[in-house]
């Protein structure tokens, strides 16, 4: 089967659903601009010693290659200035707080489209150019930026009307800001507020990847004649954030989890969801892969977008979990189970993935257990 289109890094830088019936958001207008592919380890990072790694978090977000790798996924921007533009009853003469406002650019979508005020609350040292920004455009009367963490910052005004973020990240959970949106709902949303987005789903399927496999994992038997397989238990624990071509997919996708980001609390965060993948032919399986949508329901219409195999790329990619054992598996067959997904009790922002997982079809028979680690 087909190998991945892209080569990019791992983790560390959504009832039953058939795909057939899984829900299509409209399309942004404009095309993927597929030509940003910026690694995150070339944003800088400070050595000083007492950093933690949520400092390190806040401080990649200082360099402007993280941002224009967002800003150029127009999957994300363009839902989002869509949202904005063709709902500007939403926005008209309220006061909207962006969480995590990076550049600024949901916040002047926001401004444009009418708001009374923005606050757009940047951690990180991209709110010195967000300022820049906001006054090169002509906002500065309408938006005010504001330099530091949710948690800390204290806002000119008791509530607000719509919180807006940009909060998700690699598997939906990984370095996401959805505690601090939570947060801020808590502090600031008027009691009929509007969160958006307001529902993010985490799905999972299966797929063939023996060529990768082979690439990223049993490589290490043989390293220039050495035997490294030592390192197979650390790389095959650790997920793979990539491009899944639909091609590989060999089993129905299964919603796992859909968040509520209006009601939720932050425990919910970490759950058990059950799963059934059902073989759509006769192949062999050799990963699991996860990825999320996103959906704004308080829009004339439902708008939103995924990040699945089946729809327009997107800088989140797909995240894929190498099973341990190859499985064979025919058509109709199911692999059953349950995954455990838990905050890092040492870093929230990090992931504890559990999988259990078995098949028990005419031409395999297993049962596994398996941990990983997205750090």
């Amino acid at each position: 089967m087909g190998r991945r289109k892209n080569n990019n890094q791992s983790s560390s830088s959504k009832e039953d659903t058939n795909m057939n019936n899984h829900h299509r958001f409209e399309d942004a207008d404009e095309p993927v601009d597929e030509s940003s592919n910026l690694d995150q380890s070339m944003c800088h990072i400070d050595d000083s010693d007492d950093k933690t790694s949520a400092d390190y978090y806040f401080d990649s977000y200082s360099h402007f290659g993280i941002h224009e790798e967002m800003l150029k996924d127009t999957v994300r921007t363009k839902t989002y200035q869509n949202v904005i533009y063709q709902n500007k009853f939403l926005f008209k003469n309220k006061v909207v707080l962006d969480v995590g406002a990076g550049t600024g650019i949901l916040s002047l979508f926001c401004a444009k489209a009418g708001a009374e005020h923005v606050y757009a609350v940047e951690c990180s040292h991209m709110a010195d150019m967000a300022k820049e920004i906001v006054e090169a455009n002509g906002y500065s009367n309408v938006v005010t930026v504001l330099k530091g963490k949710i948690e800390e910052i204290e806002l000119p005004v008791a509530k607000v009307d719509i919180i807006i973020s940009e909060w998700m990240g690699y598997f939906l959970l990984f370095e996401n800001m959805l505690n601090s949106v939570l947060y801020a709902r808590d502090k600031w949303l008027v009691d009929d507020g509007v969160v958006l987005p307001d529902k993010a789903s985490l799905y999972l399927t299966a797929i063939e990847d023996a060529d990768y496999k082979d690439d990223k994992i049993e490589f290490w038997n043989n390293v220039y004649g050495f035997d490294m397989s030592c390192i197979k238990k650390q790389a095959i624990m650790e997920p793979l954030v990539d491009t899944v071509d639909q091609n590989q997919l060999a089993t129905n996708c299964q919603l796992l989890k859909t968040m509520d980001i209006s009601k939720m609390s932050p425990g919910d965060a970490l759950f058990t969801a059950p799963f059934k993948l059902v073989a759509e032919r006769d192949d062999y399986i050799h990963a699991l892969v996860a990825y999320f949508d996103v959906s704004f329901t308080k829009c004339h219409k439902l708008m939103g977008f995924s990040t699945g195999p089946r729809s327009r790329a997107t800088h989140w990619k797909q995240t894929v979990l190498y099973l341990e054992d190859v499985l064979t598996i025919c058509e109709g067959e199911a692999i059953v189970g349950s995954m455990t997904v838990a905050p890092n009790k040492k870093n929230p922002r990090d992931v504890d993935i559990m999988l259990k997982y078995s098949l028990n079809g005419k031409r395999c028979n297993i049962s596994r257990v398996q941990y990983y680690k997205m750090r």
